[in-house]
């Protein structure tokens, strides 16, 4: 008999650990190859990890809500034959142990920071470069800067800063002579005070309960949405621009294909892919628009990849992104809009399927609602809602004249960040959207 290891698999870039919602299997049970044995959550989605063999579980490593790092061992699973190794296409977050004499100096801080690390979400610094939550709480102990901190060269993959990395810089800084260090500090502080503005925090008044009330606790994508709308309200400077479009055309349009288009493409074809696309061409015309804020930078955006607000059955939401939207033909649009929305609804969405989105739509509309104020997903910088679709009076002009007719409109509301989007631009964007939907051929083909 063998033993397998089964470990926490790398789900992206990004993604470093993981907190176990449910074990799938229990000690004894037979598991065949490619079956889940757990579901696991991490801050970007939640999914299953499949087992690489047949065999029997033997041991559980991490229990329900436990957080597990890529790469860690999660079970262990008997087998027929020799001993497998644990899999190859996992990574280890945690690197080698330094020197002898680094670690009988620094172990206490070391051993003292991974306590925290379960706590600790992966970091991005402000130039996009990955640190462990290893690294981030060894240097958050030692008193290091995000400026120092990536200064630091990196021998980990891809220029990534190592335990060993920081470790050493700790060392070195620590032999350097007092008199060296002394001014450093009377240069920054100065700097620091002027670019840290010094903002209350608001304490939360404590809620009155009664003992009718039903107290019902958040669930874990709740918690992380809850903040990521108030980081996002305190990160941007929210300003709205609404407009209202005649999509007669599109109505009518749709009507006549969406059987066919049906029938040849096996797709249903909504509203939402028309809507992408006229947005996708805005951007390409506004580009300013698909850019992120880094402190007193802008980066500008090379790819156009619209994320798309999904409502989920339990409530929460999530936002899978459509890459390179302003690359893809309206079929093309439809199969991924159709595809990601399918899989978000029955959590089958990978960690690359919600990264790396330049902007963001929201169908407000779906739910009835004719306008919003919607929240801009972070780091982006703007964010456009949808309105519902319907038929009104509305004057019409013609060459002969104006007459009023039944027309069908939808208003468009536009939600940006104002430290870099001035309303010029916010406005003419939303109203480049409406053009582009007003000005649709009835007779394209498809």
């Amino acid at each position: 008999m063998a033993k397998f290891e089964l470990t926490l698999p790398k789900m992206g870039e990004s993604v470093a650990e993981a907190t176990i919602t449910s074990w799938l299997k229990e000690v004894g049970d037979t598991i065949e190859l490619d079956e889940a044995v757990l579901e696991i959550a991490t801050d970007k989605v939640d999914s299953e990890v499949p087992s690489e063999v047949e065999g029997v579980l033997v041991e559980r490593r991490f229990e329900v809500d436990d957080v597990v790092q890529v790469g860690q061992v999660l079970a262990v699973i008997e087998t027929e034959g020799d001993d497998i190794p644990a899999s190859d296409t996992t990574e280890a977050l945690v690197d080698d142990a330094p020197e002898e004499e680094v670690v009988n100096e620094l172990t206490q801080r070391v051993e003292k920071a991974q306590t925290e690390v379960s706590a600790t979400a992966p970091t991005l610094s402000s130039n996009e470069r990955f640190y462990s939550p290893l690294v981030k709480n060894i240097a958050k102990q030692e008193g290091i800067s995000q400026q120092e901190l990536d200064a630091i060269s990196g021998t980990g993959k891809e220029g990534r800063v190592t335990k060993n990395d920081i470790l050493a810089y700790i060392e070195n800084k620590e032999k350097a002579p007092a008199k060296e260090a002394a001014p450093k500090k009377e240069v920054v502080a100065p700097v620091a005070a002027k670019t840290t503005p010094n903002t209350p925090k608001v304490e939360q008044k404590p809620v009155v309960i009664s003992g009718e009330d039903e107290i019902i606790e958040m669930t874990r994508m709740g918690k992380l949405i809850s903040q990521h709308m108030m980081d996002s309200l305190q990160t941007s400077a929210h300003v709205q621009s609404f407009i209202e479009a005649d999509v007669t055309k599109i109505w009518n349009w749709r009507k006549k294909v969406k059987d066919t288009f049906e029938k040849r493409e096996g797709e249903k074809l909504t509203f939402t892919p028309i809507f992408m696309e006229a947005i996708a061409k805005a951007l390409r015309d506004y580009p300013m628009l698909n850019i992120s804020v880094d402190g007193d930078k802008i980066i500008k955006k090379k790819h156009i990849n619209l994320g798309m607000a999904t409502a989920l059955p339990d409530g929460n939401l999530i936002v899978p992104v459509i890459k390179n939207a302003d690359q893809l033909n309206l079929v093309g649009i439809t199969k991924q809009v159709n595809n990601l929305a399918n899989r978000a609804r029955t959590n089958q969405l990978k960690p690359d399927d919600i990264k790396d989105g330049t902007y963001t739509v929201t169908n407000v509309g779906s739910f009835g609602s004719i306008m919003g104020t919607p929240i801009i997903n972070q780091p982006q910088v703007g964010i456009l809602a949808l309105g519902a679709i319907r038929k009104v009076p509305a004057v019409i002009e013609t060459a002969e004249g104006d007459f009023i007719g039944i027309r069908y409109r939808m208003f468009l509301s536009h939600s940006y960040d104002h430290r870099v989007v001035n309303g010029a631009l916010g406005g003419l964007f939303v109203k480049a959207v409406k053009d582009y939907l007003e000005a649709w051929d009835s007779n394209r083909e498809i």
